[in-house]
């Protein structure tokens, strides 16, 4: 099996393999240059000597933001060894893949070899890559490719109807020195950039090369020609500014499995930071969701990202809560589920998106990212002890607030609710888990109608709470912020007599169309303790269920009780293991004081971290710990994502909460607000950080 290897920068990602090769691969695993939700190069294959090469060394790096190195030969045995060697050095940064190929002349007499380097450019879509047997018509799409004075253009065009800007994606490699010779290989647009070398005893020769993704809509052209390190030190640069300024989770933990947990977390979310327009057109970075699949801006995954980094890095939340409020619901779209006040799900640029034939262009289809981005704006603002940002969003605020009322359901129905969207292309559920089926009565049947999700009910009656100590206390408004508080007893009340199941000690996962509970036993139930809807004593029957061993696989909570009838291991949200989700359960044990569960999630998450380099995937499968000696990979898991790397960090604020600690950042608690909300959550916290004890 072939390893792959990736190489991220602001919006633009590189999945190399082994040898720095792309293979044109499609579905789980697909390699490639990929920028704005389009693979921009998908052949990039290295040969000398008319043969494939060998791998000496596999592609690694040295330290943080190197370049990715292999080493490689030509076929070679004991007796006859290769004559040359190839080092192969590639960074990625500002929509370009740099790459230097030095040759070494392993003989002491000259000698000359012949490299070649295949490059295709197909231009693919990333929903066309899934491998999930959907095709798209492309009408009038055209291929094309030029060579040039140093190297390949690749071109890519789609007529578009009236009204609609025409699709124009372009790839320019650059070459230095310049192929002798650029050939068609006869499969589409791919060529081969072909160099005689000629090398003098045990000497050596470069060639620098670039790959630069222009995406249609860009107005910039490719950047200077740089050397790999020069390129190297720059992203060093950037991301040291991020991952190594204080608080630095060794600082705050003796566990130092967990802070070294948290330090991948950082770099993972360093990498991922996504350049978008915030309010005002001002430029700003936020966590995109995840690779490859989610490269984008994502409302609910920025949101409770920024909500576990927040005691850390409190500029991701500021980002996300301007860029999201400047594409928040303007009036009602109904193909992208878009109404007045609605903070948006997802946001996508790729080629059919621009068409229409996927609607996650800008896409709306979330219940839960409008109470979420208000809880967030509370957060921040108790987080940094400044509420400029809380009053400049005071009508984006105040739109959201509504929309959850008018067209959320609170106001006529008394909850949170949305209906299937997956007749008109869209998702299937719009909560986080948003697969079909994934809302399920017991025996799998699936909820019809309008739903009602137990977590966004929590979701917003946190939203109500934090929302009407902002409008009391940063926006001067009495009346609104008594009406907010009201509102938000009423929903705890009613979610109490409505969801609650007295046989199980536990609340359904959701309401149906017809007012049912909707009976299966699910990880959500975790999110009531965060959110703080539940009362103590429900809470704590939550919290202790959740550890049984139907729930609890020794890596982490399922997202499906096991030995009911939809249970699936490796179903994507009946019965996998989400680090996320148990972030948000971890917090909310931590908050009711449950602190032997804290500490058994977070023990089963550092571990599962420790097996995978200390970076958390997306998902894991639901097997039992004692079925095998690791967590068994899920297999599409993204990996890195924004929220399964900021889940260390949303240990290390949970576990800092506890009694002994876990030692965080002063405040660490505006995302484990107190129970039942008494005191003033804009207030100092006055509570003292401890260092976590190491473990005995």
């Amino acid at each position: 099996m072939t390893d792959h290897h990736l190489l991220v920068h602001d919006g633009t990602f590189a999945r190399v393999t082994d040898s720095g090769d792309m293979t044109g691969a499609r579905g789980t695993a697909p390699d490639g240059l990929f920028s704005r939700d389009a693979r921009h190069l998908s052949r990039w294959e290295l040969s000398v000597d008319g043969s494939p090469l060998q791998v000496l060394a596999p592609a690694s790096r040295t330290g943080p933001c190197r370049p990715l190195t292999a080493v490689l030969t030509p076929p070679g045995s004991r007796d006859h060894p290769p004559a040359c060697t190839v080092f192969r050095e590639q960074v990625l940064a500002d929509g370009a893949l740099t790459e230097r190929i030095r040759l070494t002349n392993n003989r002491p007499v000259p000698v000359t070899a012949h490299l070649r380097l295949t490059a295709d450019a197909d231009f693919a879509d990333q929903y066309e890559l899934r491998g999930d047997d959907r095709t798209y018509a492309k009408p009038g799409a055209v291929h094309h490719v030029e060579v040039t004075a140093d190297g390949l253009a690749f071109r890519y065009e789609r007529p578009a109807p009236q009204g609609v800007p025409a699709w124009l994606a372009r790839t320019v490699v650059t070459a230095a020195p310049a192929p002798h010779t650029a050939e068609p290989t006869g499969e589409r647009t791919a060529h081969s950039l072909r160099w005689t070398v000629q090398l003098p005893a045990h000497g050596s020769s470069d060639i620098l090369l670039q790959v630069c993704a222009l995406p249609s809509g860009a107005d910039v052209g490719p950047p200077p020609l740089r050397s790999p390190g020069d390129v190297a030190d720059r992203l060093a640069a950037d991301r040291a500014a991020f991952t190594d300024r204080a608080p630095r989770p060794h600082d705050l933990t003796g566990w130092s499995e967990l802070a070294r947990a948290c330090e991948q977390g950082l770099a993972d979310l360093a990498d991922l930071r996504l350049t978008v327009d915030g309010a005002d057109g001002a430029r700003v970075r936020v966590p995109a969701a995840g690779i490859p699949w989610f490269f984008a801006l994502y409302g609910r995954d920025c949101l409770l990202t920024s909500f576990f980094a927040l005691p850390y890095r409190p500029e991701l939340a500021a980002a996300s809560l301007t860029a999201l409020a400047a594409v928040q619901g303007a009036e009602y779209r109904t193909e992208r589920q878009e109404e007045p006040g609605r903070i948006l799900h997802e946001m996508r640029h790729g080629e059919l998106a621009h068409f229409g034939d996927v609607p996650y262009g800008r896409y709306y289809g979330a219940v839960d990212s409008t109470p979420l981005f208000l809880s967030l704006l509370h957060a921040y603002t108790q987080q940094v002890t400044d509420d400029a940002l809380a009053r400049r969003l005071e009508p984006v605020a105040r739109a959201a607030v509504e929309w959850m009322f008018r067209d959320g359901g609170l106001g006529d129905r008394g909850w949170l609710v949305y209906s299937s969207d997956a007749e008109a292309g869209g998702l299937a559920n719009l909560n986080w888990k948003d697969s079909v089926g994934a809302i399920c009565f017991r025996d799998g049947t699936p909820a019809e109608g309008l739903v009602a999700v137990a977590e966004a009910q929590g979701y917003a009656y946190d939203a109500l709470v934090r929302t009407a100590e902002l409008a009391r206390v940063s926006w001067g408004d009495a009346p609104y912020a008594d009406r907010l508080a009201a509102a938000a007893d009423d929903l705890r009340r009613r979610f109490h007599r409505d969801f609650w199941m007295a046989d199980d000690h536990f609340p359904a996962l959701a309401l149906d169309g017809a007012g049912r509970r909707i009976d299966a036993l699910a990880s959500d139930a975790g999110h009531l303790l965060w959110s703080g809807i539940l009362d103590a004593g429900h809470a704590a029957a939550v919290g202790r269920r959740l550890m049984e061993p139907d729930f609890f696989s020794g890596w982490g909570i399922r997202t499906l009780a096991a030995q009911q009838s939809p249970y699936h291991p490796l179903s994507y949200h009946r019965g996998s293991i989400w680090p996320h989700d148990n972030a948000v359960i971890a917090l909310g044990l931590a908050r009711y004081g449950l602190a032997e569960e804290t500490r058994a999630v977070a023990g089963g998450l550092v571990e599962a971290a420790a097996l995978h380099g200390w970076r958390l995937p997306e998902v894991l499968a639901g097997y039992d710990r004692g079925d095998h000696p690791s967590p068994v990979p899920y297999p599409h898991s993204c990996s890195p994502q924004a929220w399964a790397a900021a889940t260390p960090l949303a240990l290390l604020t949970a576990l800092a909460s506890l009694p002994g600690g876990a030692g965080s950042p002063a405040r660490a608690d505006s995302s484990l607000p107190d129970a039942g909300h008494e005191r003033s959550r804009l207030a100092p916290d006055s509570r003292t950080p401890r260092p976590v004890p190491s473990r005995g």
